[in-house]
């Protein structure tokens, strides 16, 4: 086993795997197969699910075996309603208070994610979600820092299993990038023209953007996914 990999490593490897719904809700992580494709015995891939189990990616039942958990609707509603409430206040902070430097960090940001939104659009293989996503998130970072929330801007990051993957459905199914494009320059547009008033819908909008976007094949496609009983009737 001169090859095996680290339990950090198989972790992150198997974490990310979820994540991005390589492994989808419900599927078995067979103890035997795990062994063999990573090379190690059968004691690091059980601190490995155990880990896996302790952030929510994974349920262990004894005599039946180790699953990927699915997704609660429940949880992610709540989870999109609490970034609703806290996203706005910290965008309405930022209008009040922001300095220009602050201001052009918001635009560098906004102008990443339109140069990667482009080959999407243009269907380049070169398109690389995760760095739209990176710089979306930038986006709102420069707005937790420039109000001293920076904490919690990455309380909101460290997302829940079920809103991880939810977001991954969405950018593998839902086509969100030309939505989220335009929803962050009409962010720009309120932090420019001080339009307060505006700032909630947006983020209703936004924030819900996914359940919009996936909408009936919640339902069909992927109702597997889901916790029985948790989507919305």
């Amino acid at each position: 086993m001169d090859n095996a990999r680290s339990t950090d490593d198989i972790y992150a490897i198997l974490k990310n795997e979820i994540i991005s719904l390589a492994i989808n809700p419900g599927e078995e992580l067979s103890e035997n197969s795990l062994c063999k494709r990573f090379g190690v015995s059968r004691t690091p891939i059980r601190t490995v699910l155990q880990r896996l189990e302790n952030k929510g990616y994974v349920t262990i039942t004894p005599y039946k075996g180790s699953f990927v958990t699915l997704l609660d609707y429940h949880v992610v509603d709540q989870n999109i309603y609490a970034r609703v409430a806290i996203e706005s206040m910290v965008l309405r902070d930022f209008i009040h208070q922001h300095t220009p430097a602050e201001r052009e960090a918001v635009c560098f940001a906004l102008a990443r994610m339109e140069a990667e939104a482009q080959k999407q659009l243009a269907h380049s293989s070169d398109f690389n979600v995760y760095r739209f996503l990176d710089s979306d998130l930038a986006m709102h970072n420069v707005c937790f820092r420039a109000i001293n929330k920076e904490a919690l801007g990455t309380t909101l990051d460290r997302m829940d299993a079920s809103y991880a993957r939810f977001l991954t459905l969405d950018i593998n199914a839902g086509n969100n990038v030309p939505d989220v494009l335009a929803d962050h320059r009409e962010m720009l547009d309120i932090i420019d023209t001080g339009a307060v008033e505006r700032i909630e819908p947006l983020m209703r909008r936004h924030l819900y953007g996914n359940v919009r976007r996936l909408g009936p094949r919640l339902f069909t496609d992927f109702r597997s996914y889901f916790v029985e009983n948790t989507l919305p009737l």
